[in-house]
């Protein structure tokens, strides 16, 4: 089983409008409202893909309660510790004439001392049951640095590799504890490694070597493999059996939202299962694709994804 955990869990809502136009009021034509947030949509593709998962995380009031009762309905088995403060919303905009997604970030409720400790011992219980954890996203307000250091640790302690998505100080503090993979997209690798800034949500442009430098960063302060996003070019990743490059054969429109996630999914399903590291990063380019053709974040397209998995390009590099 493969245990994800979303401290910073969220009720995602998605508006459908014929054309974005700021300034401006909008007729949304259709609405959809599901729980969220990226350890959330790891499982709901590793459940897609029939792979048994657990969600944990942190849940808390109304809004808490909806996303437990969302997760039931769609057969997620969870075990959400509850907190005080109010489960976070975000809110999707997607303009139907361009695919653009414009998203609204809540920042979460702040998590007490005493419901950390509380998550901690639900964390243990779990992890006993767990073949990979996945740890995915922000920390909440109240949380510290080293929140994901210590998960790390505690699946490390019981032979559990952790599988590591965050940015920012959260990533840092949690390298030195030894993940298993950890999975930046270009602009956080270069936050982590103060590397220069590659564009927005892509490492094209950005000088191969430096990409190549700041992933080995990260390694040699503690990860086992590093796996970087490149937007739609696909994922770069330096590990202990060499360095890959993967892309995607075509590019496809739609809501990329999520396919980071399902990129995720596809690595965490490739470690348990101890295939290839081509292989693993191949089904991860074409799991990620196929979610951007498909209409919610932690859904994707099995037809893409059949069609792309064995057209992916993955070649060494030196």
């Amino acid at each position: 089983m493969i245990v994800t955990v979303t401290l910073n869990a969220a009720l995602d809502i998605t508006h459908r409008v014929d054309r974005l136009r700021p300034h401006s009021a909008h007729r949304v034509r259709a609405v959809g409202a599901r729980a969220g947030g990226k350890g959330v949509n790891v499982s709901r593709v590793l459940h897609a893909l029939g792979l048994p998962t657990l969600v944990t995380g942190l849940a808390g009031g109304p809004t808490g309660e909806a996303v437990r009762r969302e997760l039931r309905e769609a057969e997620l088995p969870e075990r959400l510790t509850r907190i005080d403060g109010e489960t976070r919303r975000t809110v999707a905009v997607v303009d139907e004439h361009t695919g653009d997604t414009t998203t609204l970030l809540e920042p979460g409720p702040v998590v007490r001392p005493d419901e950390w400790r509380s998550f901690l011992t639900d964390f243990d219980t779990c992890v006993d049951r767990a073949s990979a954890v996945v740890l995915s996203g922000s920390l909440p307000p109240g949380l510290p640095e080293d929140a994901y250091a210590t998960l790390v640790r505690a699946a490390r302690a019981r032979g559990v590799p952790a599988i590591l998505d965050t940015s920012g100080p959260a990533l840092r503090a949690a390298l030195a504890a030894g993940p298993a993979l950890v999975k930046p997209n270009a602009d956080e690798l270069a936050e982590a490694t103060g590397e220069p800034d590659p564009p927005p949500a892509s490492g094209r442009g950005y000088p191969r070597l430096a990409l190549l430098g700041a992933a080995e960063a990260l390694r040699a302060a503690g990860a086992e493999a590093v796996v970087a996003s490149l937007g739609p070019d696909g994922l770069l990743a330096v590990t202990p059996s060499g360095a890959w490059r993967a892309a995607p054969p075509e590019r496809l429109r739609g809501n990329p939202t999520g396919a980071g996630d399902a990129a995720v999914a596809a690595l965490a399903r490739g470690l348990t299962a101890g295939v290839s590291w081509p292989r693993r990063l191949a089904d991860a380019v074409a799991l990620s694709a196929a979610a951007v053709a498909a209409p919610l974040a932690g859904s994707y397209d099995p037809t893409v994804h059949r069609r792309l998995r064995g057209a992916v390009d993955v070649h060494p590099l030196s």
